[in-house]
């Protein structure tokens, strides 16, 4: 490990496969959610900000419009499936069902496992206001995309001031 990642307060976890961004963009656990970003499969210029509460498994999918998804009318929309399976991808079964406190028995944890579970308990539907703080987010982190690589810090990262000063 170097010394950058010793010193650091926020371990960066790579992910547990690789993924392709194209469909889910964003994927996060945060907040008690799962959350994320789902591109739409009908139109390129509209996204989706798909959520689900651990514990509860109270679901939430509307666009970066605030309208709400046609297909998460009483259970689960595509979009939310595609998130639960990049969020496996991405954090690994394991780390995903025990953030959503998903109990799958005695059979392996895998993305189907973690979603037949959830539809199991028939989750109520969550308001959308959460999907503002997330799609602010997505966008936040293409800003980073848009700036030249440097291995220089960045101002706006450092948010803690140096431990010595310069007299």
């Amino acid at each position: 490990m170097s010394d950058f990642e010793r010193s650091s307060t926020a371990r960066v976890i790579p992910p547990a496969r690789p993924r392709k961004l194209a469909k889910v963009p964003f994927v996060e656990l945060a907040d008690g959610r799962l959350q994320g970003v789902v591109s739409s499969g009908s139109d390129i210029g509209r996204v989706y900000v798909s959520s689900v509460a651990a514990g509860t498994y109270a679901y939430a999918c509307s666009t970066n419009n605030n309208r709400p998804c046609g297909g998460a009318r009483g259970g689960f929309c595509n979009h939310i499936g595609a998130l639960i399976n990049e969020s496996v991808l991405q954090y690994g079964a394991e780390r995903v069902a025990r953030y959503l406190r998903v109990d799958t028995g005695d059979g392996e944890a895998t993305a189907p496992s973690l979603t037949a579970v959830m539809r199991g308990t028939r989750p109520p539907a969550a308001d959308s206001k959460a999907a503002a703080s997330v799609f602010s987010r997505f966008l936040r982190h293409l800003a980073y995309l848009e700036l030249p690589p440097t291995t220089g810090p960045l101002p706006e990262m450092q948010w803690f001031p140096p431990t010595r000063s310069v007299a």
